[in-house]
């Protein structure tokens, strides 16, 4: 199946230590790299505009699903087919992306860059997280999905235009691949290798607050999916 154009979007909050390093190396494989500077208090759209790419800012801080609402509007606005979405913390090595390209091309609607292979070198904490939550969401929507918590991803236009992405922070991720299942998109999964495997020293993830709006967010979008 042939498949159009896509961009990479990188989400960043207090991302300053690592941004350049993640927006340079996703530079030498895309031209269109967009950074979503949301609300960070340090210097993180300053150091993402040093290297040359455009910086969509959030005057304040509105959670991920927020950032990445707004590389939507902007990328699909602009035409492009598929965004890819990479985190700022330079845990995804940019050189996996070409992994995702193939899932798309073959009809894959939502593609999970997956890390459960890699779950025995996370600590005991992060490996129940992404054990449990990726068991839940798969449960709740009716599919198999072994990391459900990864921000590696694509997403295609066409499934943002018919689920919507209305969660602000974490939950928006888990939500969407519940409306996307059942609603009969496709999804893909393709295993990648991570830069750091563990991850919790750069994560913003607040365990209780957002493992609460992700139990929110999954009980609504499982209701939608019977109106």
């Amino acid at each position: 199946m042939t498949r159009g154009r896509f961009a990479v979007a990188i989400p960043a909050y207090q991302a300053e230590p690592a941004i350049q390093r993640v927006v340079r190396r996703t530079l030498a494989l895309h031209t269109d790299v967009p950074v979503v500077d949301a609300g960070s208090e340090d210097g993180t759209g300053e150091a993402a505009r040093a290297c040359g790419v455009r910086v969509l800012a959030h005057g304040m801080n509105q959670g991920k699903g927020r950032a990445l609402r707004t590389a939507f509007d902007e990328l699909f606005g602009a035409g492009y087919d598929a965004v890819v979405t990479i985190d700022a913390d330079g845990q995804h090595p940019p050189e996996e992306i070409p992994k995702l390209l193939g899932p798309w091309r073959e009809g894959a609607d939502l593609v999970l860059g997956t890390r459960s292979h890699l779950f025995a070198a996370m600590s005991a904490v992060r490996r129940a997280s992404n054990g449990t939550s990726s068991w839940l969401i798969s449960h709740v929507a009716g599919a198999d999905i072994p990391d459900c918590q990864t921000g590696f991803r694509l997403y295609t236009r066409r499934l943002i235009e018919a689920t919507g992405f209305p969660e602000p922070r974490f939950e928006a991720e888990s939500a969407v691949i519940v409306r996307a299942a059942r609603s009969g998109f496709r999804l893909a999964g393709v295993p990648i290798r991570l830069d750091q495997a563990d991850g919790r020293a750069t994560s913003h993830y607040r365990p209780v607050v957002d493992s609460l709006r992700i139990a929110g967010a999954l009980a609504r979008a499982r209701i939608e999916s019977f109106a």
